[in-house]
């Protein structure tokens, strides 16, 4: 059986102290042999850790001695490292206190730029987000504008969710297979809020969460600010191996686990059953939590919507797997409505864990989320072969364009995971941008640093034409030639 994944070494803060320590910052930057200069090197290194996250704000960075030693570097080149952060807002100095990290004045971080509107002139294919039919929303607004007046006249708190909502949901489970009851559903502010939740009741800062690699960067962000402690698994484009995640589970004894299984984003690959079946035992024996993401799981392509993953669990397991679900997908993620089904107690507990920060979601988007649920049969066949025809003009224009490329066509899902055979993702997202194509490079989906840099997620959720466009422009960047890597951000340096 193969050995467990190593810990991901993300940086995470000592205590109540909030301290980086110097060998997980070690860990998350590149060899400084070789560059010149080297300070000027690590100082974007570091930058592009704090746009992306994977450091955090407000965090003491280690001692200049203490980081010199642990990249063998001399402790004058990290004073100048030091220097240039300042100097260009990524870091400031308390007297007495060391340095600690910042965001410079103008800057975004890109978890909140993954979901800016770009430029008129620019293709966003950043985001695997399909937009809901104008007519379809305008039919929606037109029925359930009666039922909002009745509900004017209640407080319109339900921190559980609307009751018929739930209700809903919790036959749309037992028809794909698990049987449900609405006390066994919460309704959430979408999936995102539904993780965060779960994090927040069930994980402690340093306790251990089995990740996949690569994984949703939104999920991974999540967890850093939770504290949480990663333990990677590869996928890869033949699927998961199920032998490393049940020692990973035997081995670690991670507290949650948290997987996609269907239609993986950024892979597209889909869980086989018996796979399910031996993660369902492994976890069971180390009581560990799955919290299985199926969001994407109605968007089978070319093959049958799988049933849900707690549906293969023995009656002793299945209270240990939480299900998120969410509408973004499938119809419009402005609608901000997400789901999970859990225990009922344990919702009760999330419940309690929600109305600290949320007491409820929107009335509004909550009966609009119902009706679209009732009339699903009728709105996702539709949506279904609009995937499958954007899909194919993607692949046949990536065929034409960018031969050189590889890709395995995904059953279902909302994207491609492309290979480039070469690791210039991050300069190629630069430069595209430079051409009107916004777009994701593969170390964005890591769990671990300086991976996927071979690789892009390519959404198929724009019409035809403007995926052919897309295309046309990314081999146009391609041919001008591409910039130096800038360790997987765009920093902006004054110096």
């Amino acid at each position: 059986m193969a050995a467990p994944a190593q810990f991901q070494p993300v940086a995470r803060v000592n205590g109540t102290n909030r301290t980086l320590g110097s060998r997980q910052l070690a860990a998350l930057l590149p060899d400084p042999a070789g560059t010149r200069p080297a300070y000027r090197h690590l100082a974007q290194s570091i930058s592009a850790l704090i746009l992306d996250g994977r450091i955090a704000l407000h965090v003491k960075l280690p001692a200049e001695r203490e980081l010199a030693t642990a990249l063998n570097i001399s402790r004058a080149t990290v004073t100048a490292v030091y220097d240039l952060l300042r100097e260009n807002g990524y870091a400031h100095s308390r007297q007495g206190s060391g340095t600690w990290t910042a965001l410079p004045e103008g800057r975004t971080p890109s978890g909140i730029t993954r979901f800016l509107s770009p430029p008129d002139t620019a293709i966003d294919l950043a985001r695997a987000a399909p937009g809901l039919p104008e007519q379809a929303l305008v039919d929606a607004l037109r029925r359930v504008a009666p039922r909002l007046v009745e509900h004017a006249h209640t407080p319109g708190y339900h921190p559980y969710g609307l009751p018929e909502l739930r209700a809903a949901i919790a036959e749309r489970f037992t028809q794909r297979g698990l049987a449900t009851m609405p006390e066994q559903i919460l309704v959430t502010s979408g999936a995102q809020h539904a993780l965060t939740l779960v994090l927040g009741l069930l994980g402690s800062p340093g306790d251990r969460v089995l990740v996949e690699n690569p994984s949703y960067p939104n999920a991974l962000e999540a967890m850093r600010r939770s504290r949480l402690r990663t333990v990677s698994v590869p996928v890869t484009d033949t699927g998961w191996d199920i032998e490393i995640i049940e020692s990973t589970l035997h081995q670690v004894v991670p507290q949650l686990a948290y997987l996609i299984p269907d239609f993986h984003n950024p892979t597209g690959c889909l869980m086989p059953d018996q796979e399910r079946i031996r993660i369902l035992d492994a976890a069971q024996r180390s009581g560990t939590w799955l919290v299985v993401d199926e969001t994407l799981a109605d968007l089978a392509l070319d093959v049958p919507a799988p049933p849900p993953f707690a549906s293969h669990a023995t009656p002793g397991g299945v209270g240990q797997v939480i299900t998120i679900g969410s509408m973004s997908k499938t119809h419009w993620g402005g609608l901000r409505i997400g789901w999970l089904r859990a225990p009922s107690r344990l919702v009760t507990e999330l419940a309690g864990q929600r109305v600290a920060t949320d007491m409820g979601g929107s009335v509004l988007d909550q009966l609009l989320a119902l009706d679209l649920l009732d009339r699903a049969w009728e709105l996702l066949p539709s949506r279904l072969e609009q995937m499958r025809e954007q899909r194919a003009a993607l692949a046949a224009a990536l065929a034409e364009h960018i031969p050189k490329w590889s890709w395995r066509l995904p059953p279902g899902g909302l994207s491609l995971w492309v290979d480039l055979g070469e690791p210039i993702a991050a300069p190629l997202a630069e430069r595209a941008l430079d051409y009107g194509v916004r777009i994701e490079g593969g170390a964005h989906f890591a769990t671990d640093p300086g991976l996927f840099e071979q690789r892009l997620r390519i959404p198929y959720t724009l019409p035809p034409d403007t995926l052919l466009e897309a295309v046309h422009r990314m081999a146009t960047a391609l041919a001008d030639g591409l910039p130096a890597s800038s360790a997987g951000g765009r920093p902006h340096w004054v110096a």
